[in-house]
């Protein structure tokens, strides 16, 4: 891919630390009350949770000033490249921010075109489609109509939240993609991170007939995706610890660009462990307990006898990209072997010295790599024309711009 296939670049440093979650300092136990081994005061708790609502505050209006100052590169407007945005339209009625998506059309392509729907990271708390526009850009440059998502955001609305807003996105887009040039029988998923998670939990939610209300809905429609593009994943958000203790993957055989740079059998930094455990208290630290966790780990539900739900439908073929000093690194290898132990095409690939989030670095060379295979990746899947049922609805209001 050219230098400029995926735009200009929207975020360094910042985004790349805060895709894995909310950093926070270590805290000790009060010096007037002793805590149990193990265990943190009260006291101690409620500085760190201050800690993590002030690294939020920062890092949520830093990296949204970035991708807005982004924007007025040149290179940044869609227009010059021969993409449409519609922008902000709601996905779900009551008038929410966090319930509208953007849709990106490749105007100068022949329609109808293969669709992608992208869901965005950043730890299930952080960032927006408004944040991600460089991959909406992206995607479409390459001939794809794009829908881009924003949703309910952690810990003000912790798990199902994010998941239920997807599974409702997929509705809206299903039921009206076609009136916007998009062709349903070429659907792609794709998301990095949380939103990795999110993707493939929709997945499932699109592929079996489950008890929850928003999945069934997901299900309902009659369409599930095509392919799948689950970059950098934390695909079990309920253990946390696996990481630092290197659990989960030693059974996963490991691949030559992995062997070298095992995160499974390196101590994660404590920065970076505190991260991740603060992303899952963040998205799962509320939730009402009567909820299945099966879609906040959707790695999980691939691992194991998809009984009693089952799969109606097939499972599409995964691109799962990951660098190889990306922390979530085993999530990647174990959902390799869980879909080949299924028997559905992986395309998994490792880049040797990527850390999270690294394909965002449109400027650094193995970024590029990674976008040119997984646009190669899309083009063997999507670019062959499917069986479709017509779908005939009104051209919904949009801003464009």
């Amino acid at each position: 891919m050219s230098d400029d296939r995926a735009g200009p670049a929207p975020w360094r440093a910042g985004f790349v630390a805060a895709t894995t979650g909310e950093v926070t300092a270590p805290t000790t136990s009060s010096p007037t009350t002793p805590a149990a081994p193990g265990r943190r005061s009260p006291a101690t708790r409620a500085i760190a949770r201050l800690r993590r609502r002030g690294m939020h505050l920062v890092s949520s209006s830093a990296l949204t000033a970035i991708a807005g100052v982004a924007r007025l590169h040149p290179r940044a407007r869609p227009h010059a490249h021969g993409v449409e945005v519609l922008r902000d339209l709601p996905y779900l009625p009551g008038g929410s921010r966090d319930h509208l998506l953007d849709v990106y059309r490749p105007l100068t392509r022949p329609g109808p075109w293969p669709v992608v729907f992208y869901v965005h990271g950043g730890a299930f708390s952080l960032l927006s489609k408004d944040t991600h526009w460089v991959m909406g850009l992206a995607f479409a440059r390459h001939g794809y109509l794009v829908v881009n998502i924003s949703y309910r955001l952690a810990p003000t609305h912790p798990f199902p939240a994010a998941i239920a807003d997807t599974c409702a996105a997929w509705q809206w887009m299903v039921e009206h993609v076609e009136a916007l040039g998009g062709d349903l029988g070429r659907v792609a998923v794709a998301g990095e991170s949380a939103g990795a998670n999110l993707i493939t939990a929709l997945t499932l939610a699109t592929t079996q007939r489950r008890p929850e209300p928003w999945a069934r809905r997901a299900f309902d429609t009659g369409v599930a995706p095509h392919a799948a593009l689950p970059f950098c994943g934390m695909l079990q958000v309920s253990d946390p610890a696996r990481f630092a203790e290197g659990r989960g993957s030693d059974s996963v055989a490991a691949p030559t660009a992995v062997a070298a740079v095992d995160r499974g059998k390196r101590r994660l930094p404590p920065l970076l462990d505190a991260a991740i455990r603060n992303c899952s208290d963040s998205y799962l630290g509320r939730r009402e307990p009567h909820h299945s966790l099966d879609l906040a780990d959707p790695l999980c539900v691939l691992e194991r006898d998809l009984a009693p739900h089952g799969i109606e439908r097939p499972l599409p073929p995964f691109f799962a990209a990951v660098g190889t000093r990306d922390p979530l690194l085993p999530d990647t290898r174990r959902l390799e072997k869980a879909l080949a132990d299924l028997g559905v095409p992986c395309e998994a690939r490792y880049y040797p010295g990527g850390i999270h989030a690294f394909h965002a670095m449109v400027w650094n060379r193995d970024a590029r790599r990674c976008w040119r295979d997984a646009l190669a990746f899309l083009d063997r899947h999507l670019r062959v024309r499917r069986a479709r049922h017509p779908v005939h609805l009104a051209l919904p209001a949009a801003s464009q711009r």
